[in-house]
């Protein structure tokens, strides 16, 4: 066998050194793509490319899960908002085929282009403007995609000036994007287009919440004397579910559902504890897992066999470039731009104003957040400015591990009293007598991907903002996303709702109570974490979140746009630097400077 390879290793050296030479002539040919011709390819798509285009009417949500039938049933004024919040983070779905499509008809980031379009007919921007690129996708044979439904994200940043900012993209439905971008400093600014998914992996990930949501499974341990046993627990029961008896843990409070299975020998009362159980496996199929591609590593190791030798590791090589999360796209042309001074007013009398298109939350300059609106941000760098910021205040941080993680920095600065608990369990106190300030930090009830809690220290955060005095020296802190992304979108909608009123009758009860929600924000992504812990699910909880709680008087902090528009890479838990922005933010709202608010 090893004589006929060698006979026919010329021939397939041959053939891979071709399509390598095919290959780079192709990158060559998109990257001297001028940045008319891109324009021009996109104008035959959208008749005003440089307008908003806005999305097109999309079909009314549809939710086929089997998680609505447990709990309490919706009011007629639940549904209706049920409806109003999964309408509108509805998302465009690739034409529906017979079979999904192949991979080399699904979108390709490195096909994929975008061109920076000149300001006013001018390749001139000026601090105040705005920036404006478009994008055209491509599968991987090269064709322009003619449907929306891809997930990308943008930002514009300066390595050099530490800033950055958040874009905001549209999608034209029709394989065509924009993304708009404020400019707000002066100086060197550069263009990032990300594609995350491609419109095909959406639909995956669309499916695998509504149909298999038990995809991440739960346990609990019963107990009585020397006899124990541990069952699965899960909050969305399928009507294919085992007819087998269920312990009913629903809180009798607010209602939220929960069930486990019935041990064989002890009562549903001998349950101890709640803890992560696993993941189910396999979720998707050969062709979905070639959506969820983060690196070439796994497709070279694949083909790297030694009696195929060289020829097979250049055809390998090749295929390396088939990527398809988190990958950033190319620019047409240039992706800088230098943005200048705003114009005096006697030159801006003559020019007629850009109307204001995109206002992100915030942006970064010289490595520090700076929010619009509200109370600007200050520093606060050192022990004593902390302290004195929280002296006399009481702080309940209430959630998951990112806003532990705000715990934990704070706890810096305030003793920790030891608990005996489990660091990433909680729950978790500070104590600082001195300043009379006390900090406080619980998880949330489940669902929660965890270690071993005992039921007796998982409470819902609803509860525990019904037992909460409230006042000015109060300050509530609440963060709820990370372990509600593998689950259909109401489990979340129900949660946040009961979260709400609890919020509304602590404002009402205790005037001047300080109330923070953290946002969710990017992480790191593979093909494992995508089908739980993707951004496109974190996306759609997050814009949920922001439409049910604007109007309260509460303060939101922007994790998605202060971790989408820094350097660093992204990560579930952000690095330092977000951390100690985020914190300046919050203490900003704790003790405001009354000079800079008036």
């Amino acid at each position: 066998m090893c004589r006929h390879l060698s006979k026919s290793a010329p021939i397939f050296l041959l053939l891979a050194l071709s399509g390598l030479l095919f290959l780079l002539r192709n990158i060559l040919t998109l990257e001297n793509l001028s940045f008319h011709k891109v324009s021009t390819l996109i104008q035959l798509q959208n008749s005003s490319p440089t307008a908003i285009a806005q999305k097109g009417p999309l079909p009314p949500y549809h939710n086929p899960t089997f998680c609505r039938h447990l709990g309490l049933e919706p009011t007629p004024d639940e549904a209706l908002e049920d409806r109003y919040l999964l309408n509108a983070i509805a998302w465009p779905k690739p034409p529906a085929h017979s079979s999904p499509a192949p991979l080399n008809q699904t979108s390709d980031p490195v096909h994929s282009l975008f061109a920076i379009l000149p300001s006013e007919g001018r390749r001139e921007w000026r601090v105040g403007g705005q920036l404006e690129a478009l994008i055209q996708m491509h599968d991987f044979q090269g064709r322009p995609k003619r449907y929306g439904g891809d997930f990308l994200v943008a930002r514009l940043h300066s390595p050099e000036l530490g800033a950055g900012v958040a874009g905001k993209v549209v999608d034209h439905l029709n394989g065509s994007y924009s993304a708009l971008f404020p400019l707000l400093w002066g100086g060197p600014a550069r263009v990032e287009i990300t594609m995350v998914h491609s419109s095909e992996a959406v639909a995956v990930l669309q499916r695998l919440r509504e149909q298999r949501p038990n995809r991440v499974f739960f346990k609990s341990l019963f107990r009585s004397g020397e006899l124990s046993e541990t069952t699965v627990c899960i909050p969305c029961l399928p009507p294919s579910y085992p007819q087998e008896p269920l312990c009913d843990h629903t809180d009798p409070h607010t209602g939220e559902p929960w069930y486990c299975l019935k041990p064989k020998l002890l009562g549903c009362d001998a349950r101890i504890n709640h803890a992560m159980g696993g993941y189910q496996k396999p979720l998707y199929t050969h062709e979905e897992e070639l959506l969820f591609q983060r690196s070439g590593a796994r497709l070279y190791r694949s083909c790297h066999f030694r009696t195929l030798e060289m020829c097979f590791i250049l055809v390998c090589f090749i295929t390396r470039s088939r990527v398809n999360i988190k990958v950033v796209l190319r620019a047409s042309g240039p992706d800088r731009i230098n943005v200048l001074p705003k114009k005096t007013e006697l030159e801006n009398s003559s020019i007629k104003p850009e109307p204001v298109k995109y206002t992100p939350s915030g942006y970064y300059y010289q490595g520090s957040w700076r929010s619009f609106g509200g109370t600007p941000a200050r520093q606060f760098n050192d022990s004593s400015s902390v302290t004195q910021c929280l002296t006399g205040k009481v702080i309940h941080m209430y959630g998951d591990s990112t806003v532990r993680q705000w715990f934990e920095y704070l706890s810096a600065f305030i003793p920790e009293f030891n608990l005996r608990s489990p660091k990433k369990v909680g729950p978790l106190m500070a104590v600082d007598g001195k300043h009379n300030i006390l900090l406080k930090y619980r998880c949330h009830g489940p669902p929660i991907r965890i270690l071993p809690v005992s039921t007796s220290e998982l409470r819902y955060v609803a509860n525990e903002l019904d037992g909460l005095a409230g006042g000015p020296d109060t300050v509530v802190v609440f963060s709820i996303w990370g372990h509600f992304t593998s689950f259909p979108v109401e489990v979340y909608i129900r949660r946040m709702r009961h979260i709400r009123r609890a919020l509304v009758r602590l404002l009402d009860r205790g005037p001047g109570t300080l109330v923070v929600i953290r946002s969710a924000n990017f992480v790191a992504m593979d093909q494992e974490t995508s089908v739980h812990s993707s951004d496109w699910f974190s996306l759609q909880l997050d814009r949920v979140l922001r439409t049910m709680f604007t109007g309260l008087a509460v303060v939101f902090v922007d994790a998605w746009e202060m971790t989408l528009a820094h350097h660093l890479p992204h990560n579930i838990h952000p690095p330092p630097a977000i951390i100690k922005n985020m914190m300046d933010l919050i203490l900003s709202h704790v003790c405001p400077d009354k000079k800079m608010k008036s």
